[in-house]
């Protein structure tokens, strides 16, 4: 029985108890002015008067008294009182030590939840090769939470109890059966098809495309599948792709280090020509000075194939070498030739191979999640190559049982957060904080917040415009389902908040690991300081998971990884990607919503995001890659 549910039985039965008391009271009270003063005509031993009117025992015993001049009005008028007091603090009592009773077991849950967090966190062992001596330790995590920066605040502590309480009690119960497949079979019945060309190669003849492509690895790699079809379209032959070093990512990591070069070149070669260099006799020439460097900002977005055939080809024709700089998003998802489109889908899923290194080390992440087994996984030949085999050919290795994972990517960094223009509950240090940054890294939009009223932080929330904090990502996996034993890779890093942020998150999720956590020192040490390799480990991890959630759909590496499963998952590889609009509408109800209630709801919203369906026209092919140019379909 609730408490709500027993405060309510309570106060009834002490209502009904004052008003038995006041109606005694008002009986005897009036009971000498409408009595007769005559003994002999009245019989009171008799449950009836001569008025006919029946009386209860204890009235006519009270009538007796008051004829026989034994009853005194006032004196019984105070024992009542002193009765009902006496029965109300009985009441009180009662209610106050079913409160004490609920707040006692509400801290122990809690307290239980913490010290099977710390116990599991010394912990979660990353026991998989004894090489790997780090360990992800929950205990001294949540000690330095309190150190230095104070933790930030948090509107859901209502819902997170209730999350807390839900995990502890369900941490033996089975998961919902479908959390860890795809919930509709439709999804099986797509198969990839975009290796196979109805066309001969390019000669390549027009000249030559350069291309620097800008951002980080995932917006390297769109660049680079964009520009592989536009050397097609042109005639062009392509150099190989180089890339901007960045004073955000501040990688200086080059093509040759992420993907392998050979490979890209042999398999593109029926589609186009791919050089590694220009030739020397254009080598030397000004490209800026003879008009054949073109900026992001001389190329409209979203841009048509019509634009390039239009604009491009003749400086093409006039001097034979044009270099796109930055280069991002410049290539129209439609209307795209059907051949043309296929090309990006080659380029994407079957030519960017990652070199051995990261291949190696993404292939011991895998291996470490799944807690040493050395089967394969439905993915992993396509990214790791020959590192997907564990063991040579004859040799028996023992296989320790499969451990499922969840890949979560969360996508909580200052540049959102604070380009998102929403509030994450830290106050007016947080608002001055994003403010300094916004002004430093996005002065045009500071400048339109000036110059225009833009929506508010909170119709901004309730449009789901603002980035999933953590609290919230860790009420939708506990609302989905998820154990509380369950492994979960984190992908990405640099999360607003920094660790105070994350504290939700790493209590009620214990077994939770980053790649720093899996790997030693010095099996991480190659990819220190390059920001775009350590991306392609995550983009590995992620990809290959049994689950991959993420928090942001509009994320460029969400969205690839997700579309890289579909891609060969055969339909085996669910997607969690959360309805924030939906999500919003059900956190804005902590206050009042019930667990059960909130489970529900997130389960159906999710469910409802994971609809198979084949490429909206517009849409990215990289991200949605069930369409004719991409794969085919078979009932």
């Amino acid at each position: 029985m609730s408490y709500s549910n027993l405060s309510e039985i309570t106060t009834i039965s002490g209502n009904d108890e004052h008003d038995d008391d006041e109606q005694d009271n008002n009986i005897g009270h009036r009971a000498p002015a409408r009595m007769s003063t005559s003994s002999s005509r009245l019989s009171f031993s008799s449950p009836r008067n001569s008025f006919g009117l029946r009386l209860s025992t204890s009235t006519t015993t009270m009538l007796n008294r008051c004829l026989s001049g034994a009853f005194d009005p006032k004196k019984t008028s105070k024992a009542n009182k002193r009765k009902a007091w006496y029965k109300n603090k009985k009441t009180a009592i009662g209610l106050g030590m079913l409160m004490g009773f609920f707040f006692l077991m509400n801290w122990w849950m809690i307290f239980r939840i913490q010290e099977q967090g710390r116990a599991r966190g010394g912990g979660v062992k990353v026991k998989f090769l004894k090489a790997n001596s780090s360990t992800v330790s929950i205990r001294e995590e949540l000690q330095k939470v309190g150190r230095g920066k104070k933790p930030q605040k948090t509107i859901y502590a209502r819902l997170l109890s209730k999350a807390a309480h839900a995990l502890a009690e369900g941490e033996n119960k089975p998961e919902p059966k479908d959390l860890w497949m795809e919930p509709y079979n439709r999804a099986s019945s797509w198969t990839p098809c975009s290796h196979t060309r109805n066309w001969g190669p390019s000669e390549g003849n027009n000249g030559f495309i350069m291309v620097t492509a800008n951002g980080g690895v995932n917006q390297q790699r769109v660049a680079v599948c964009n520009a592989v079809a536009i050397a097609r379209l042109l005639n062009a032959t392509l150099v190989l792709p180089k890339f901007m070093y960045s004073s955000v990512w501040r990688d200086t990591s080059q093509f040759g280090d992420i993907y392998q070069e050979e490979h890209f070149i042999n398999y593109l070669k029926p589609d186009i020509q791919i050089v590694k260099e220009l030739p020397k006799e254009l080598q030397s020439l000004d490209l800026e000075a003879i008009g054949s460097l073109v900026m992001d900002v001389d190329i409209v977005k979203e841009a048509k194939p019509s634009f390039y055939l239009k604009y491009i080809l003749p400086i093409l024709h006039l001097n034979r070498v044009i270099h796109f700089v930055g280069f991002g998003n410049r290539l129209a998802s439609d209307p795209v030739p059907h051949q043309l489109q296929k090309l990006r889908c080659r380029c994407n899923f079957h030519a960017l191979r990652f070199v051995p290194k990261i291949q190696e080390a993404g292939a011991l992440l895998i291996r470490r999640m799944r807690q040493n087994y050395t089967g394969l996984g439905h993915l992993d030949h396509y990214l790791v190559g020959p590192f997907a085999q564990s063991k040579k050919k004859g040799q028996k290795v023992h296989e320790a049982k499969r451990s499922r994972y969840l890949a979560l990517h969360l996508r909580f960094e200052i540049d959102m957060v604070a380009h998102s223009l929403c509030e994450y509950g830290g106050g007016e240090e947080e608002r001055r904080e994003l403010e300094s940054y916004l002004e430093v890294h996005f002065p045009a939009l500071v400048e339109q917040k000036k110059t225009k009223k833009l929506p508010s932080p909170t119709e901004l929330r309730s449009e789901g415009l603002c980035p999933l904090m953590p609290e919230e990502t860790v009420l939708m996996l506990a609302g989905l389902g998820f154990n509380r034993r369950t492994h979960i890779y984190l992908a990405g890093a640099h999360i607003y908040g920094g660790k105070s942020r994350l504290a939700a998150l790493t209590t009620l999720f214990p077994n939770l690991v980053t790649k720093e956590n899996l790997l030693s020192s010095t099996e991480i040490q190659p990819f220190a300081n390059f920001s775009s390799q350590l991306a392609a480990l995550d983009f590995i991890v992620c990809t290959a998971a049994d689950v991959f959630a993420m928090t942001d759909s509009g994320s460029q590496f969400s969205s690839l990884i997700a579309g890289y499963r579909i891609y060969y998952g055969g339909g085996k590889m669910p997607t969690i990607r959360p309805n924030k609009r939906r999500l919003a509408d059900i956190f804005v109800k902590n206050n009042t919503i019930e667990w059960k209630v909130f489970e529900t709801r997130v389960r159906k919203a999710v469910r409802q995001n994971k609809r198979v369906f084949s490429r909206p026209t517009g849409r990215s092919v990289y991200r949605y890659p069930r369409c004719r140019e991409c794969m085919c379909y078979t009932d």
